[in-house]
């Protein structure tokens, strides 16, 4: 159990501190992409010197799929990450809410920080955006963690760069989800169109990552 909880946590602090900056740094300044794509970045690289040892600290259902789909864990505690990175994510989206509502500060993305479709030129776009992002994002974090080739200590820096990088790109686009739980949060508390859209972050992510799972299965080093 203690694993679950800790990818509870690990979830709701990228949701809270990744979000909670886009809403109050907002997204339509270069400043502002390159700030919340830090934060979300650094706070992966926070999390996984702090719960990696206990869970590996996915908080991303994506990364779980992918890492099920590799064989690295069961399906059993597979369910048991999608449960506590979920809620993790509500949690946080519950508690960017109460911010939105009690600080002076607005909310500069007017939605809890969730994502759209719209700067993509729809689903289709956006659905597009996200399983390409998730698929270079989740690969980087089999790569890195391989057990036989893998970056060792320094995977969770590989990873946190990695996430930058692809917030850098997508956020204009999309606001870069590649984690249905970072989705589901923020867009359950938002309502309207974040929640209309929100089958979009969550399908996409799922693909791209089944898709990286098979891409690192054919590039992995075989058991001799």
């Amino acid at each position: 159990m203690k694993k679950y909880f800790a990818e509870g946590i690990g979830t709701f602090v990228l949701t809270l501190l990744g979000c909670g900056t886009a809403m109050f740094l907002g997204c339509g300044t270069p400043a502002g992409v390159v700030g919340t794509a830090i934060a979300f970045g650094l706070t992966v690289v926070a999390m996984a010197y702090t719960i990696g040892g206990i869970s590996g600290c996915h908080i991303n259902p994506a990364i779980t799929l992918a890492v099920a789909l590799s064989g690295r864990m069961s399906w059993k505690d597979a369910c048991g990450y999608w449960i506590g990175q979920i809620i993790g994510g509500i949690v946080a989206g519950a508690v960017l809410l109460l911010l939105a509502n009690v600080v002076a500060a607005p909310d500069l993305t007017g939605a809890l920080g969730s994502n759209g479709v719209a700067n993509a030129g729809g689903a289709g776009g956006a659905f597009l955006v996200e399983v390409i992002a998730t698929f270079i994002f989740v690969l980087v974090v089999l790569g890195t963690t391989d057990g036989k080739i893998g970056a060792g200590n320094f995977a969770g820096l590989a990873i946190g760069l990695t996430l930058i990088l692809v917030h850098l790109v997508c956020i204009n686009l999309t606001g870069t989800s590649v984690n249905p739980a970072r989705s589901i949060g923020p867009a359950i508390f938002a309502q309207g169109q974040a929640l209309k859209d929100l089958w979009v972050f969550i399908c996409a992510p799922l693909v791209g990552a089944a898709l990286s799972a098979c891409v690192w299965g054919a590039l992995a080093p075989k058991a001799e």
